[in-house]
């Protein structure tokens, strides 16, 4: 007896992706799913039949074994397998449960056990809290000595009015009535049984008869709260620090949770930053460059005098150590390293025009003082 190729059969091409060939599946399995043609039984082979396709194409070593030797690779004395079909539609939904729970929303044959129930009564006694995160921006400048900054932010914590309880009384929930206990209800459903989330407790597995007016029954209230955060010099961004304690409150007088606050430092339009390392572009007059001099330079927290070299020429680096960044590790800090870049006056008085040519006769180049009196062109920033 011929059998039909698998690919066919899921109507995709040899070379499909593993996702190709799931998605193909998924919408035969819909389309010839028991459930929707009862007492089909063409309906109910081509189901079978697709099972089968899938079964063989979604596992790499068989889809292997069967485009080199086709069906023969998986009859008596080839390597088995389901290759040979399925023979009850339950074998299908035992073997691709996590499709149909895809498809479905619910599990196959036994589904009330295929996913743990959320019992309240599990978590009644002592828990941590949840941690917490924040972001906090800082400047640059900041870095250089640490500082200290207030944040606001919100923690849950037990309802002070029914002490974490939920319930008004402050008495524990009751076993769900229509679940008992389990968080589902379970329903036949043709050829297999179906768990959904149950209507009246939720999933919860219980239920509050008289819920606190304050939290709705949560039990949990989100209150603010406002702390001092003692940031270390030395941070840099995605630096986190960890305060213990700071998080949500713990469930029935366990344990609070944590706060991370995670460090942000603002951009600044003066320095790029290299680890440790500060550069900027230093403008500089063109005589100094040439004759040497003092100028004063910008710092995250103010100026310095910085000593620029006799004869310096354009993007040259002059660096000024340990006058940058300190280390978390406590490290000495790094350097301010500025690039110079000439500054050339646009326009010359009379006089000054007159010295540069009788400068430029004794270098012996011959200078008009004409030309194009266009904008200068930008010097690039930090060139390594």
């Amino acid at each position: 007896m011929t059998q039909k190729d698998y690919y066919e059969i899921l109507g995709v091409s040899r070379d499909a992706d593993a996702e190709t060939i799931k998605k193909a599946y998924r919408k035969i399995a819909m389309q010839y799913h028991p459930d929707r043609n009862p007492g089909n039984k063409e309906a109910e082979e081509k189901f079978k039949e697709a099972a089968a396709a899938y079964d063989v194409l979604s596992d790499p070593q068989k889809r292997a074994q069967y485009d080199r030797y086709g069906h023969s690779a998986f009859s008596a004395g080839g390597s088995g397998g389901f290759g040979a079909g399925f023979q009850d539609v339950n074998d299908v939904f035992s073997a691709f449960s996590d499709i149909f729970e895809d498809i479905f929303g619910m599990g196959s044959m036994g589904g009330a056990s295929a996913r743990s129930s959320r019992h309240r009564g599990s978590s009644r006694g002592p828990r941590k809290g949840s941690d917490l995160r924040y972001v906090l921006e800082i400047e640059l400048k900041d870095i250089l000595t640490g500082v200290d900054r207030e944040i606001q932010f919100e923690a849950e914590q037990d309802c002070p009015d029914c002490r974490g309880t939920g319930s008004r009384a402050q008495k524990d929930p009751e076993l769900c009535k229509t679940c008992g206990g389990r968080g589902q209800v379970v329903r036949q459903q043709g050829f297999f049984t179906v768990a959904t989330t149950c209507p009246t407790c939720r999933g919860e597995g219980e239920v509050i008869g008289d819920p606190c007016r304050r939290c709705y029954g949560r039990g949990r209230v989100k209150q603010p709260r406002r702390i001092q955060v003692a940031v270390p010099a030395g941070v840099d961004n995605g630096t986190r620090l960890r305060l213990g304690g700071e998080g949500d409150g713990g469930f029935r007088g366990g344990p609070n949770g944590d706060l991370f606050v995670e460090i942000q430092v603002r951009p600044d339009q003066r320095f790029e930053r290299e680890g440790p390392h500060l550069h900027a572009e230093l403008p500089v007059d063109y005589l100094v460059m040439i004759l040497g001099g003092t100028v004063e330079a910008p710092t995250p927290v103010g100026k310095i005098k910085v000593n620029i070299p006799r004869g310096s020429q354009p993007d040259q680096v002059v660096r000024v150590h340990h006058q940058g960044l300190p280390s978390l590790k406590g490290s000495q800090r790094g350097d301010l390293v500025y690039h110079l870049v000439p500054q050339f006056p646009k326009r010359l008085n009379a006089e000054e025009e007159a010295l540069l040519q009788e400068l430029a006769k004794l270098r012996g180049l011959s200078a008009t003082g004409g030309g194009n009196e266009g904008g200068s062109k930008k010097t690039s920033f930090w060139r390594r």
